[in-house]
């Protein structure tokens, strides 16, 4: 596996700021802020934890308020960077950063839900359960929960995943539809089940890393509701690894259907992927011994191919791919730490 591309590229992305102007409190930036954090608890690189805080800054005002962010959206999308101000209050003490978790924390205390007891994904997307979703607050809220909270949160979380799990999952497959409508509704709503109709990769490479986020941040103690959480993350990694390419070791954007027309390799997931499996044996919920080569060779299959090298740079197509690519080498060297006893230094 050839990582001196990647590192590069790592060293280039965050030395320039700028990257993220979107000017809006959105997941993407919080993607990439989570992998600087991962990268920063892997390395001890200082860069990493400065750059968390410098973003942040442009968004927290000093009262905690968050620049832009739209509450009355109920967008779940919108709590997945609360991982970050968790992060940076623990790290500064700074209060505004603990008012600016507690706002998402309201918006999950009155997120509209299914009848089955589900968030919506978001306010215009009514009675829809979205893979994503689970990736975006289930961690989010389970970190908090275990750390500041009373641990009163971890039923409902285990609940939400287990019910995805026996509705959103495929029996013959193994996989997992994007999205279910209890409406029955939306559009692409099968209008008996209320199911999406296809296997997306994305869908699955969240789902799988927010089960291993999330069990991650409980309480190891707690057996009774890690287990559950770990037999379906098992599971899922089970049915989506069956459906690799043979020629890479990676996956496929529509994950069952390697031969449909259009349908094409997929950095993106495949990377999330590769991210769940290596935090998965870093916490022993899967043998590492079958499981992480499957996830190195997924690493190696994108470091060769996805950084190029233009005008002297290396670049990727785009910045939310980056992060995913980040979050599986971070996780690739947290791994490589726990299985070496030492701290991973990078070469730049």
């Amino acid at each position: 596996m050839n990582l001196e591309r990647l590192e590069r590229y790592i060293e280039t992305f965050y030395g320039e700021p700028e990257r993220l102007e979107r000017d809006q409190w959105n997941y993407e930036d919080g993607c990439v802020l989570l992998a600087a954090i991962q990268l920063y608890r892997a390395t001890g690189k200082a860069s990493f934890r400065e750059y968390v805080l410098n973003y942040l800054d442009r968004y927290v005002t000093e009262s905690g308020a968050i620049r832009t962010y739209r509450p009355e959206e109920y967008d779940l999308d919108d709590v997945m960077p609360g991982r970050a101000l968790i992060f940076a209050w623990e790290e500064t003490g700074e209060e505004r950063y603990r008012k600016a978790v507690e706002a998402l924390l309201d918006q999950l205390k009155e997120q509209p839900r299914t009848a089955s007891g589900n968030y919506w994904q978001r306010k215009a997307n009514s009675d829809q359960i979205w893979l994503d979703g689970l990736f975006m607050a289930m961690p989010f809220r389970m970190e908090w929960d275990t750390r500041y909270g009373k641990k009163d949160q971890y039923l409902d979380i285990l609940r939400q995943f287990e019910w995805v799990r026996d509705h959103m999952r495929d029996e013959k497959t193994g996989l997992y539809c994007h999205s279910l409508d209890e409406s029955r509704k939306g559009l692409g709503a099968d209008p008996v089940s209320g199911r999406s109709a296809v296997f997306q990769l994305k869908g699955m490479g969240w789902y799988l890393l927010g089960l291993a986020d999330t069990i991650e941040e409980m309480d190891r103690r707690v057996y009774d509701f890690m287990r559950p959480l770990q037999d379906i993350l098992k599971e899922g990694l089970q049915g989506l690894m069956a459906y690799r390419d043979g020629e890479t070791g990676l996956l496929w954007q529509t994950v069952d259907q390697a031969e449909m027309p259009g349908n094409q390799i997929e950095a993106f997931g495949s990377a999330m992927a590769a991210a769940a499996i290596f935090k998965a044996c870093r916490l022993r919920l899967i043998l590492g011994e079958k499981y992480a080569p499957m996830a190195e060779r997924i690493l190696g299959a994108l470091t060769d191919e996805m950084p190029e090298e233009r005008d002297g740079k290396i670049v990727l197509k785009e910045d939310c791919q980056a992060a995913a690519l980040f979050m599986a080498y971070a996780q690739y060297l947290l791994y490589q730490s726990w299985e070496s006893g030492e701290r991973i230094h990078l070469k730049f």
